[in-house]
């Protein structure tokens, strides 16, 4: 049973590999890209508003712990009651 489920899940599944859109994204028709924020230059570009903000991604520190460092006590670290 399992040798015949999991060729039947490969096959239904392969439809759904081509349906990624290789297009640039537009606005639905009728419809119009945000209106510009206050103090911006100009309005975004689609692009602009797909890339996540620094506070949505951060960047990774190369910065390594190169020695470890004793912890303090913790006061409100009480066994269960």
């Amino acid at each position: 049973m399992k040798a015949l489920l999991i060729p039947m899940l490969a096959v239904a599944a392969l439809p759904l590999a081509g349906c990624g859109s290789t297009q640039a994204l537009k606005p639905a028709a009728g419809q119009s890209l945000p209106v510009t924020p206050y103090g911006a230059p100009q309005q975004p570009v689609v692009a602009d508003l797909l890339t996540p903000s620094v506070q949505a991604r951060p960047q990774r520190t190369g910065e390594v712990l190169r020695s470890s460092q004793k912890r303090e006590p913790d006061p409100f670290d009480l066994p269960p009651r």
